[in-house]
């Protein structure tokens, strides 16, 4: 008995099964995320922009939200990403100031542009003594090695 080629069942021929693989909607959805990830990753970025000095300090642990108080490099005072005339800042500190007294007293971060003088700096900082807010940071850039 010879061995042949085994017959072909069915009618006509059969199709061979594809061995390569479609990527083209892969392709489609992956940059559909990259475009949506490139326009909204600037977004997530809150807050005023403020070049920071640099230091070597490590960051601090907060249980609670701190307010934030930001100097832009063009002057304009901030409070927690809302713009606030510097005459308003004292009774804005005020009513910060009466959410909490001794250890319940809010932390406040102050951020200003390096850029600023000194003096409008030192205005902020009295501001917050006067009101009784004397548990303020100075933010900076931390850096490895101090550069």
């Amino acid at each position: 008995m010879a061995m042949g080629p085994a017959p072909r069942r069915g009618h006509g021929r059969r199709r061979a099964p594809m061995a390569e693989i479609n990527v083209t909607p892969l392709v489609d959805v992956m940059l559909v995320l990259l475009i949506i990830f490139m326009v909204t990753a600037p977004l997530l970025v809150a807050g005023v922009p403020v070049n920071l000095p640099d230091s070597r300090a490590k960051p601090l642990d907060q249980p609670q939200k701190p307010v934030q108080i930001s100097l832009s490099a063009d002057g304009k005072l901030f409070v927690d990403d809302a713009e606030l005339a510097m005459g308003a800042l004292p009774d804005r500190l005020a009513a910060i100031a009466a959410k909490g007294k001794g250890a319940d007293a809010p932390q406040i971060y102050l951020r200003a542009d390096r850029s600023l003088d000194y003096g409008r700096v030192m205005q902020v900082m009295g501001e917050l003594s006067r009101a009784g807010l004397t548990r303020v940071a100075l933010l900076t850039n931390a850096t490895e090695g101090g550069k």
